[in-house]
């Protein structure tokens, strides 16, 4: 049996070291949550079964779904109400075929063609926001000023979504995923923005326009609420995720100068480079990888029963010594690219081009434009997200 769960990160460039020990120990370790006890799944092999597998499923509403097990208050008729008008358009919580109907919309959105024609757009992000960075310097808090900004600027110009509203729906984020706050809090938090993208929706109906959000109404094939559900998902994973990993993954080179000079040296590097560092800090972990089996099986050799929940350790599948070597080693020159951080199978994460794309571009051009950009305060005074699920810095002061 494993100690509590979530166990807290000790260090922001590692997963919590419980997670080596259950590695050892099983590919399948039980926890009691307090709902219940559920499957923690802690090697790569058998991440990669359950994210790909047949009789899983990822619908909350599945009876033995984890999701329930995480917290010891029964379910209620208003909660239960909540979550079936908060999940419409949700399709990463769809199993197929439902959520096939989403993607195959989707995905034309963010391919790699696609992606490559919105780079000279995140290029000029990027350059803008530290032109503005050293017009203000020669400080800076990069969280603020570079790793919320520009996912956030980017999210709002492929979505149509006006970026004056950024501050709005960055705050209401914060409150709606912080384990700090109380269920009913995060709850309106969410419906805070939900509300917002209703009537972004419904405006644009009547005016719609050549992006994203222009094109998803001219197929006609979504409901009015299933468009702000798909939007949510979108806007809310698009900046999020990205905004914590900038800052992150900038320290984390700084903290490694011989592998930093060599990505200045040959700029060629960066695409493996994200991808290490993708593995390496892991920031969504387990929070999107919540499944439950939908017919007895065998896991890694352990027998799971149909309604048992489980949890897929991503941070521990990408440290995973069989299928990583020296996986605690922070490696440019590793081929990392089957790390499971943008998930794996059916649901691996739709927007992976994008974030790759934002990623390299971001860091690249930090690093060439600010040579002298350092930290200014020591490792031990950097204050981090240990109360949120997807993991990250609350701010990042430097100096160049």
């Amino acid at each position: 049996m494993a100690e509590n769960f979530p166990i807290p990160r000790t260090c922001p460039f590692a997963p919590p070291p419980a997670y080596e020990r259950m590695r050892e120990q099983a590919p399948l370790v039980r926890t009691k949550l307090p709902g219940g006890d559920v499957w923690l799944v802690t090697r790569h092999a058998e991440a990669r079964q359950v994210l790909s597998g047949t009789g899983i499923s990822t619908n909350p509403a599945t009876p033995g779904h984890p999701s329930g097990a995480m917290s010891a208050e029964p379910s209620t008729s208003e909660r239960d109400a909540f979550m079936e008008e908060f999940a419409v358009g949700h399709f990463i919580d769809l199993d197929p075929p439902e959520h096939g109907r989403f993607r195959r919309l989707l995905i034309p959105e963010f391919t790699v063609r696609r992606m490559r024609e919105l780079r000279p757009a995140i290029q000029r992000i990027a350059d803008e926001l530290i032109d503005d960075m050293i017009a203000k310097g020669p400080e800076a808090e990069l969280v603020e000023a570079f790793g919320l900004a520009l996912p956030s600027l980017v999210i709002c110009r492929l979505l149509g979504v006006p970026y004056a509203d950024r501050e709005f729906f960055q705050s209401r984020t914060r409150v709606m995923i912080s384990s700090a706050d109380d269920q009913e809090t995060r709850h309106a938090a969410a419906m805070e923005i939900r509300g917002f993208l209703d009537a972004l929706v419904t405006k644009r109906e009547a005016d719609p326009a050549d992006d994203l959000l222009g094109r998803l109404l001219g197929t006609e094939a979504l409901s009015h609420d299933e468009i702000v559900g798909v939007m949510f998902l979108l806007l809310v994973a698009g900046h999020e995720t990205t905004a914590n990993m900038i800052p992150l993954a900038a320290l984390t080179l700084m903290r490694h100068p011989a592998q930093l000079a060599a990505l200045r040296a040959d700029p060629g590097l960066w695409p493996v480079a994200v991808d290490e560092l993708l593995r390496y800090l892991s920031v969504v972990d387990w929070v999107a990888f919540d499944r439950v089996a939908t017919e007895d099986q065998e896991i890694g050799g352990q027998f799971v029963r149909k309604g048992e929940g489980i949890f897929v350790l991503g941070a521990s599948a990408n440290r995973d010594e069989r299928a990583f070597e020296r996986p605690d080693e922070f490696d440019i020159g590793r081929s990392a690219r089957h790390h499971v951080a943008f998930g794996y199978g059916v649901h691996q994460c739709l927007g992976q081009n994008l974030a790759r794309a934002e990623l390299e571009i971001a860091l690249r051009t930090l690093f060439e434009r600010l040579p002298g950009l350092r930290v200014t305060v020591a490792d031990d005074d950097v204050p981090v997200k240990h109360e949120s699920p997807i993991f990250g810095l609350k701010a990042l002061p430097v100096a160049w």
